[in-house]
């Protein structure tokens, strides 16, 4: 370790690294940390350590320390860390450490921090709760949350409110969740249907358009049979049937429209038959981006693929079209020809080229390599990165003709991502002379 090495004690990793980094030294690094007894709380000697700790109560800014030897390997040092972190640890220092806490949790020994700050925690009111509930750290706010669900500290609008607000996965299920539970024993859905329904969170919404079935409202789910996520699309199908509804038929007036919500377009798809493809297929050029993006995903879902008909939608401008497309013709691979393929990866927006590789790749064979060698002067890194990719991974297949010319040319263009070794050995495995 370098002695001018700097260590940022601001974010939790910072104090296990010191921790660690201090372990192997049998000195202080200049520049580490300002003050000697941090450096000997984290001293190689336990009895070092041990002392120190009867110094960490007049220094608030070394208790991150403490929660480090609360995990210690020496026990004497281990079991009065936790003394002394039980006694420090209140509202007005748990909302610093907490991070650092359920950080330290996932090791060794870190059960006894965590189960201190939950003792601390189920003993906090909503305001002092507030913080930690609302706080930039998300494992912070999983594990807040869990408990204000726990101890009933939230009320189901606050808990409907949450779910819509948080940006974590997590936290929005648990919220939504807990207050779909306590409106089912109480029906009064007053104040919680709203901010479900209107979250950005899909699963947040899903949850809304669930209750709206207990809470007698079913025809409000029609609004849903569009929206833009498939999770919500089947909730709002399942509410809809349930409450006496078609969303088949729906869907089918919907798609005739001339302006068509692209959502009710892919829920046709969702759950109609083959045959709906007939409402599909003029949608495929319609001024809409979004629109012909979802009908070529729905004829896809229904499995009516029509490589003459989709080809010329791989040079749409829209990148999400050209995205659909490729997946659509994809199982069909080897009915696009080779040379259509190869002049737009040579030439033509990012989305579009990626389409082609995606389709030559699916190929397999020389035509793989090919398009492989080809993108490696691509423009774009990840597209590069990719050809790298293939090119590194590329074998002969079963069909090649052994000795092919081209696959030594080829090979040759990309020397420059092998070992000498593992070249020859490509060469050799193509029949050709290394």
């Amino acid at each position: 370790m370098e002695t001018d090495e700097k260590i940022e004690l601001g974010e939790p990793l910072a104090w296990l690294r010191l921790d660690e980094a201090l372990r192997r030294e049998s000195y202080a690094p200049s520049g580490l940390v300002a003050s000697r007894l941090a450096i000997e709380l984290c001293h190689r000697d336990g009895r070092i350590r041990e002392a120190a700790l009867e110094q960490v109560a007049g220094d608030p800014g070394l208790l991150p320390l403490l929660v480090v030897r609360c995990g210690d390997w020496v026990g004497q040092v281990r079991e009065r860390a936790r003394e002394l972190l039980a006694e420090a640890l209140d509202m007005d220092t748990v909302v610093a450490l907490a991070p650092l806490i359920l950080l330290f949790g996932r090791r060794g020994r870190g059960a006894f921090a965590i189960g201190l700050l939950d003792d601390v925690l189920r003993r906090a009111s909503r305001e002092q709760l507030a913080p930690l509930l609302t706080g930039a750290d998300r494992v912070v706010r999983r594990h807040a949350h869990r408990l204000a669900v726990e101890e009933g500290l939230l009320s189901p609008a606050e808990l409907a409110r949450a779910a819509a607000r948080d940006p974590d996965t997590v936290v929005q299920i648990l919220c939504a969740d807990a207050a779909l539970a306590a409106v089912v024993k109480t029906g009064d859905y007053d104040g919680v249907l709203a901010p479900l329904l209107g979250a950005r969170s899909p699963r947040a919404r899903a949850t809304g358009v669930t209750a709206l079935r207990a809470a007698g409202l079913p025809e409000r789910a029609e609004g849903f049979l569009g929206d833009r996520s498939g999770v919500v699309r089947a909730c709002a199908r399942y509410v809809v049937r349930q409450g006496g509804g078609d969303p088949l038929a729906l869907y089918r007036a919907w798609c005739r429209e001339a302006e068509p919500v692209p959502g009710a377009v892919i829920g046709l798809a969702e759950c109609g038959e083959r045959r709906d493809a007939a409402l599909l297929w003029p949608l495929v050029s319609h001024p809409a981006a979004a629109v012909r993006a979802r009908a070529l995903g729905g004829l896809r879902t229904l499995d009516v693929v029509d490589v003459r008909r989709m080809l010329p939608l791989l040079d749409d401008p829209a990148p999400g079209v050209v995205r659909e497309a490729t997946l659509a013709l994809l199982p069909s691979a080897d009915l696009v020809p080779d040379e259509w393929l190869t002049e737009r990866l040579a030439d033509g927006p990012r989305a579009m080229r990626v389409g082609a590789f995606r389709l030559l790749d699916a190929r397999g064979g020389i035509v793989r390599l090919r398009a492989a060698v080809t993108v490696l002067d691509d423009p774009d890194e990840r597209l590069r990165a990719w050809g790298a990719q293939v090119v590194q991974r590329w074998h002969p297949e079963a069909g090649m003709t052994p000795g092919d010319v081209e696959v030594g040319e080829l090979l040759g263009r990309a020397r420059h991502l092998f070992s000498e070794y593992v070249l020859t050995r490509r060469l050799w495995e193509a029949g050709l002379s290394g």
